[in-house]
Order: structure tokens, then sequence, then C-alpha cells
């Protein structure tokens, strides 16, 4: 038979915590026998479009499309 979900006001507590300043994510609530067992909370960073805005391009170094194809050695 399936136990109905036990949230107190600590649990609702601390979901409103995970959730208050988060920007872009998710939270992923694991239950188990009608209790909150765990929670996960995965955010998200989001940059403007510019390419000076992206993280994964450092100056100085090509971006993989600008790098040439390689060469297979033999």
């Amino acid at each position: 038979m399936v136990k109905p979900l036990k949230v107190d006001e600590a649990w609702l507590e601390r979901i409103a915590g995970l959730l208050d300043d988060m920007e872009f994510g998710s939270l992923h609530i694991v239950v188990h026998e009608g209790q909150i067992v765990q929670m996960e909370r995965t955010e998200r960073k989001r940059f403007g479009n510019s390419p000076a805005s992206s993280p994964a391009e450092k100056p100085g170094r090509p971006s993989a499309r600008q790098q040439l194809p390689r060469s297979s050695a033999k």
C-alpha cells in the first residue's frame, strides 16, 4: 500500500531555502516510503552569447572552430 507523503514545516523551509536564490536549475527530491530522504540541487549559470563572455574560450587559444584539422601520422 502506498504511504502518504509526510512534509512538515521544517521540510518546506529546507525546500524554500534551496530554491530561494536559484536562477536556473533544478531541485530533485527523493522520497522513500512516504518520507523525503534526499534532495539534490543542480544549478546552472548562464552567460551572454557574445564570444568574449564564453568561459570555454580563453584569449590567445584558438577555439575548436578555428583549429586546423590534425593530419593522421602513420
